[in-house]
């Protein structure tokens, strides 16, 4: 009997990179549809220069750097989106451009392309506009007003009541459903949880790295509540800010996550931990981002400490 060996991958499936995108944009639509009614045709404007300004210079990556179009693959334009899903829709259109395209050139692009960044690029760009331009990313408009002017006050979210400390004025079904002010695409946990729910049943992601995340958010604002109402304050800490986003679509981001499944529940964990010190003793009251932006750096780290025992060698061998 003749053995032919190749080279991998020996297990191949018939999603590409595209079809992967396109669940995830689809997953997404739910809480982006949640934003623009609650804040208008002006937070939807937004999201797609956000996508245009991502499309736009995945293009010229393409032409420049990787010499091939890669624009088809459509994770410029998830990218784009998820930017978009954590600003207000009061920031500036030509702010949401110039994040997406630092996101897509010098996050993704100079890192290597697509599968190479070290960090999340939707992530990355945020923390850059938080850095730059703060005043943009920490004034709200009020639910159901088109955001102008006027209407805008600044640390109009739960999130900053709960800074004080003290529970939050909405209540947790105005939490879960959305009536809530806050960015685009953060506010609705129910349209969230769906979009989440929805690619783990498509094999997109593991339930690992969420459950982790918002087990540990949870068991730590537990324990350590800063409200009269313990279960209270653990939930609204769960559904406040970014959370579910992050735990579903930022978190679980194939490049910037570990591969191996302990690697996952360490990754989930050291999130959820990480964003509960900087809610609980950073400036801002969001501690999200950087949470994730930090378990990205360490990511090499899970892997190579986790990764299993190759196939006919002895524990502790690496050969």
């Amino acid at each position: 009997m003749k053995f032919e060996v190749t080279s991998s991958p020996h297990i191949r499936s018939k999603k590409n990179t595209q079809h992967i995108m396109l669940d995830v944009i689809l997953a997404l639509l739910p809480a982006l549809l949640v934003g623009v009614v609650r804040f208008g045709v002006q937070a939807l404007v937004l999201t797609l220069v956000s996508i245009a300004a991502a499309v736009a210079a995945e293009w010229i990556c393409g032409m420049v750097i990787y010499h091939r179009n890669t624009v088809k693959d459509l994770s410029a334009v998830v990218t784009g989106l998820l930017l978009a899903m954590t600003l207000p829709s009061t920031v500036p259109y030509w702010v949401a451009a110039i994040g997406s395209a630092f996101a897509i050139i010098l996050v993704k692009g100079f890192g290597g392309g697509l599968g190479k960044n070290v960090f999340n690029p939707a992530l990355a760009a945020r923390a850059l506009l938080m850095l730059i331009w703060p005043v943009y990313l920490v004034r709200f408009p009020k639910v159901g007003t088109t955001g102008n002017a006027v209407d805008m006050v600044a640390g109009a979210t739960p999130l900053h009541h709960m800074q004080m400390p003290a529970l939050p004025e909405e209540s947790l079904m105005d939490m879960f459903l959305g009536n809530i002010g806050g960015c685009i695409g953060e506010v609705c946990s129910l349209a969230l949880l769906a979009g989440g729910v929805y690619l783990i049943w498509k094999g997109i992601i593991s339930v690992r790295i969420p459950a982790a995340y918002l087990g540990t958010i949870a068991v730590l604002t537990l324990v350590f509540s800063k409200g009269d109402n313990a279960f209270a304050w653990m939930m609204y800490s769960v559904l406040g800010g970014g959370v579910m986003l992050a735990a579903f679509f930022m978190a679980t981001d194939y490049t910037t996550s570990p591969v191996t499944p302990k690697g996952q529940v360490i990754y989930g964990i050291g999130c959820g931990v990480l964003t509960v010190v900087f809610r609980y003793f950073g400036l801002f009251p969001e501690g999200v981002t950087y949470a994730i932006l930090l378990m990205n750096a360490c990511v090499w780290v899970i892997d190579t400490y986790t990764a299993p025992r190759r196939f006919g060698t002895k524990k502790g061998e690496t050969a």
